[in-house]
């Protein structure tokens, strides 16, 4: 088992590179290094949160459209106030980057996906708009890729930290010495409020649209 902290920064910069070929090779620098905190907001970011609370503000409250199914014309968009909006459009993202990166690979810029209300917010907010046709929210194509940059943001400020504190290069192992000058960098928080302030300032790509042959056919593995 090998890892190149430096191989892993460009990684995150190549928008080629999936983040969910990413994660397992940061998985596993973070645990050579003995990064246990680092390993674990990577995992869980991989598998999803289990409980809502437990994740990160970056995946909270996510804002997106009301809109209604209409019979005649398919979903469109819900007769709703700016308030009604404001209280009943967002919602959290709590699963999986693999699961999210799928659904934003495989939509073009522009579109979005629809994610049905809430069974009692459903039903509030059909009674105040006096409509009983089954609503949703429907999040944008950009609330997903930038949840995805956030990730990736935040595993390039720890590796770009981890490179300054002269862990570049290849490493089979890392000597006690070695982990001892880069035990304060297990601080994923640090760095995902970071990646969160400086998303648009990183050099992060955007998440990249597959071609029809890939929709049509998944990736040649």
């Amino acid at each position: 088992m090998s890892a190149s902290v430096n191989h892993l920064s460009e990684r995150t910069q190549d928008s080629a590179e999936l983040l969910e070929d990413i994660m397992p090779s940061a998985i596993t620098l973070a645990m050579m290094l003995r990064h246990k905190k680092v390993a674990a907001w990577l995992r869980a970011e991989l598998d999803g949160y289990q409980d809502r609370d437990a994740a990160p503000p970056y995946r909270r409250d996510l804002p997106g459209h009301i809109v209604a199914k209409s019979p005649q014309y398919g979903w469109i968009p819900a007769p709703v106030s700016d308030q009604q909006t404001q209280e009943f459009a967002h919602l959290d993202l709590t699963d999986g980057t693999k699961s999210l990166e799928k659904i934003c690979v495989n939509s073009k810029k522009g579109d979005g996906t629809r994610l049905l209300l809430d069974a009692d917010d459903m039903a509030i907010l059909q009674k105040q708009i006096n409509l009983s046709a089954e609503l949703a929210i429907n999040l944008s194509r950009d609330t997903y890729s930038r949840l995805l940059k956030t990730v990736r943001g935040a595993i390039y400020l720890w590796t770009q930290a981890l490179i300054e504190k002269g862990m570049a290069g290849e490493h089979n192992h890392y000597s006690p010495e070695e982990r001892a000058q880069v035990v304060e960098l297990d601080t994923p928080e640090h760095f995902w409020r970071k990646a969160m302030d400086e998303i648009d300032a990183l050099p992060m790509p955007e998440v990249r649209s597959a071609g029809f042959f890939e929709r049509m056919f998944g990736r040649a593995s």
